[in-house]
């Protein structure tokens, strides 16, 4: 196992695809540790392991979020949002963030929030007196949230790995990531009293009412999504597929921001990115079998069990492994390798695989505002037009909040669990 971990890093400082790297760690383990397995089984793993109905929620989830941030849906929602808090102390940050955690329960993707709403939230902040790097880091851990709110892509991949409802993952997604948002409003509140920010005029009831007017259609999204699996109506699936229906309808037939022609290269693009995604889970999958059928994992277990670990640290050691590691890699790929060792070990001791996903998911969030490769920084140097150093300045105290959330849901797992109190089990799987 220690010659794969070292293999894996070496290739990666080498600068090889991420896809290569899992190929050739999992074949070298087959060719070391299993030399007469038929590599043609290894090859079915590829294929088989994109083949599960629940991952086709995932381009079309990617599909929806592309047509959203094609259209107005961002504008209309930070007019709302800035209509009805911006005139209060920090108004213009928890705008921002609060627009950043809507938007992520519309699109399900961080670089997407980033890309739709960064812009016109960076130029209204800096009006008011921001600094640069304190509103870019603000917009960069804020769209992190959308990996936590529902729809999540790693939510998704989680679920169909382990066989946990994906229904209970997106309703217990969102305790820990309102838990961030009010986080990042409080500091937002107190730095601004701190630098003497000025606060935006107040908006008449009239003028938010017209906001809301507009916006109010963009809610559907959530409502379908979540009221839709949880009370058994359809799948995550099937909830992907209206969501694309209803994007459609939203931005082609009610608000026109977009015509027939802009939907093909809207769907080629998505194709683009689907494409990439899917090579990453048939790569991941592939590596995640061999080591299963090595029983690396079943040793682990009872290695780890014999000595009677506590339900704390398992999640600490988890936790620090997925942590670690969606710093360095996509986060599905960490999610591939890493899932199959540490989730019948963190079952076995008792802990609910809800509350294993969420804060497996959490790891993966941080992993994106996280230096050295956080996935979120890079997209926006693109966005701002910014060199890297400049746009990690702002985002260390929005990291200290994040990570504070984690400890405290680590400790406190139950935390996330209370979801079971307020709604029951989802229906819709």
């Amino acid at each position: 196992m220690w010659l794969v971990i070292a293999l894996l890093f070496i290739m990666l400082f080498m600068n090889f695809s991420i896809m290569v790297v899992l190929l050739v760690s999992g074949l070298l383990m087959v060719f070391l540790f299993a030399p007469t397995l038929d590599l043609v089984m290894f090859i079915q793993q590829l294929s088989s392991s994109v083949e599960s109905y629940v991952l086709l929620a995932i381009p079309m989830f990617i599909f929806a979020a592309d047509i959203i941030v094609q259209g107005r849906t961002a504008t209309r929602l930070l007019d709302f949002v800035n209509d009805l808090f911006g005139h209060i102390r920090g108004g213009t940050g928890i705008v921002a963030a609060a627009t950043s955690t809507i938007f992520g329960s519309v699109s399900g993707s961080s670089q997407a929030t980033i890309a739709a709403i960064g812009r016109p939230i960076r130029d209204r902040a800096l009006q008011y007196g921001y600094k640069d790097s304190h509103i870019i880091g603000l917009i960069i851990n804020s769209a992190g949230i959308a990996i936590l709110i529902p729809p999540s892509i790693v939510m998704i991949y989680y679920g169909m790995l382990t066989g946990t409802s994906v229904g209970d993952l997106f309703i217990a997604g969102i305790i820990p990531g309102l838990l961030i948002f009010l986080g990042f409003s409080a500091w937002e509140f107190f730095i601004a009293i701190k630098r003497d920010i000025p606060v935006e005029p107040k908006a008449t009831w009239e003028k938010r009412w017209q906001s809301f007017k507009k916006s109010f259609l963009t809610f559907g999204f959530p409502i379908l999504i979540l009221g839709g699996i949880y009370s058994g109506m359809f799948s995550p699936t099937e909830a992907a597929a209206f969501s694309v229906l209803y994007a459609l309808i939203l931005e082609l037939v009610i608000f026109r921001s977009i015509n027939v022609k802009q939907i093909y290269q809207i769907a080629s693009s998505t194709g683009v990115v689907t494409s990439i995604v899917f090579i990453l889970l048939a790569a991941g999958g592939a590596f995640s079998w061999v080591i299963s059928y090595l029983r690396i994992p079943q040793t682990l277990t009872e290695t780890v069990l014999s000595s009677d670990p506590s339900q704390l640290e398992i999640l600490l050691i988890m936790s620090l492994f997925f942590l670690i590691s969606c710093m360095f890699v996509d986060s599905l790929v960490a999610i591939a390798i890493l899932t199959p060792i540490f989730f019948p070990i963190a079952v076995q001791t008792g802990i609910d695989p809800v509350a294993i996903g969420i804060l497996i998911t959490m790891q993966a969030t941080l992993g994106t505002v996280t230096p050295p490769f956080g996935v979120n920084i890079f997209t926006a140097c693109a966005i701002f037009k910014k060199p890297y150093f400049e746009v990690v300045k702002g985002i260390v105290p929005y990291i200290i909040i994040f990570v504070a959330v984690n400890i405290l849901l680590i400790l406190y797992p139950d935390i996330i669990m209370v979801y079971q109190d307020i709604f029951g089990k989802s229906k819709g799987g």
